[in-house]
């Protein structure tokens, strides 16, 4: 059979040599393609908020217990029976209010004593004046009796004083937190019987590390939280800087006045109290969510022309919710708040709030409170 001249071998394989040099030049034409259009990098989406313009203050934090101005314990300053009770626990006393009554029959009957032993020689002391002038009677004699007139003069006064001791009278103005005694009761000299305390003026006393000595000064406001009342925070004043160091502690006292309270704020409540001692009020702030710190550096990813671009920025004071920017932006840019740590720099972004209007997220115009956390004295 006679054999094809177009299957011959030398054929075979000048056809494989063509196909060979088509399939490279068909390779090398994809990849000019390729390059001539690289692939586009897809947009990461994120979240924006805007810079604005905001008041910021710094203050220190600590906790206290409140402690009242004016509390004391009424004790009886002479002993005896009590007689009559006039006020109850959680009752408004005024100064000078009697609270208590006791027994004052022996306590009469000293004054009565008294008041008559004072007669008695006042009659002979008047006629001993007589006789002394005509001199009938030495002036030694005349003397030792007036000196006798007024020893039993101040006996009398101290007889009339503690007849006035049994009735047990209100210090202050205030209310009586405690009634230690009942009717019936004996009880001795100096013995409490009732506890008055004043709710307004309330101070709440703070310890403070040495540090912050500078920082902190009579007239300062300040705000207090308690866990009792949630929600609710009352104003303040620093009343009292104490100008001494503990040695042992390394803290100094500071007194904070909290008054007009409405009554809700009780002597021996815990609570937070934060002091401002300085305020920015033209200071630029951004959402803390939008700084991100790497190496104790701090930056944010700014938006321009669609783009995610890293812009280093100095933070100033900051609370749980935003933070100062001191340089590095300015009100209005728009930083991105969720989605940065999958952002590089320069990177296209896609705003899934853009809706939301720069001028709108910048409407928050409250202060904001930067924290000097308190540090456990040492």
């Amino acid at each position: 059979m006679a054999r094809n001249p177009l299957f011959s071998a030398p054929a075979v394989m000048m056809a494989a040599v063509l196909a060979l040099s088509l399939a490279a030049c068909s390779k090398g034409e994809a990849q000019a393609v390729a390059e001539e259009k690289p692939e586009e990098q897809a947009a990461v989406p994120v979240e924006v908020a805007a810079a604005y313009h905001g008041p910021v203050s710094a203050f220190y934090t600590g906790t206290t217990t409140l402690e009242a101005e004016r509390d004391a314990e009424v004790v009886a300053k002479v002993g005896g029976v009590v007689r009559d009770l006039f006020v109850e626990a959680g009752q408004r006393v005024a100064a000078g209010q009697i609270m208590a009554k006791l027994d004052d029959d022996r306590l009469s009957l000293e004054v009565a004593r008294a008041e008559a032993n004072v007669a008695k020689l006042e009659q002979e002391y008047r006629r001993n004046k007589q006789l002394h002038e005509a001199q009938l009677v030495s002036a030694e004699a005349y003397q030792r009796l007036a000196f006798e007139l007024d020893v039993m003069r101040a006996e009398l006064g101290l007889a009339k004083l503690q007849l006035a001791y049994t009735e047990i009278r209100a210090p202050f103005d205030g209310i009586v937190a405690s009634r230690y005694i009942k009717v019936g009761n004996m009880i001795e000299q100096n013995a409490p019987v009732f506890r008055v305390t004043t709710f307004e003026p309330l101070i709440a006393r703070l310890h403070v590390p040495e540090r912050e000595l500078n920082k902190l000064e009579v007239g300062q406001t300040a705000a207090l939280r308690v866990d009792a009342l949630p929600g609710l925070a009352f104003e303040g004043v620093v009343d009292r800087v104490s100008p001494v160091v503990d040695a042992n502690t390394g803290t100094f006292a500071v007194f904070v006045a909290l008054e007009d309270t409405g009554g809700k704020l009780k002597p021996g409540m815990f609570g937070r109290l934060d002091i401002v001692y300085d305020v920015h009020s033209e200071a630029v702030l951004v959402p803390r969510a939008a700084v991100v710190v790497e190496d104790a550096k701090s930056a944010v990813f700014v938006i321009r022309d669609g783009h995610a671009q890293r812009q280093a920025v100095t933070t100033g004071y900051a609370n749980n919710g935003s933070v100062e920017i001191i340089e590095g932006i300015q009100p209005g840019d728009q930083v991105v708040t969720v989605g940065q740590n999958s952002l590089k720099d320069g990177a296209p972004v896609a705003i899934i709030n853009a809706e939301v209007k720069p001028e709108v997220l910048a409407q928050s115009k409250e202060t904001v409170v930067a924290e000097t956390p308190a540090t456990t004295a040492r």
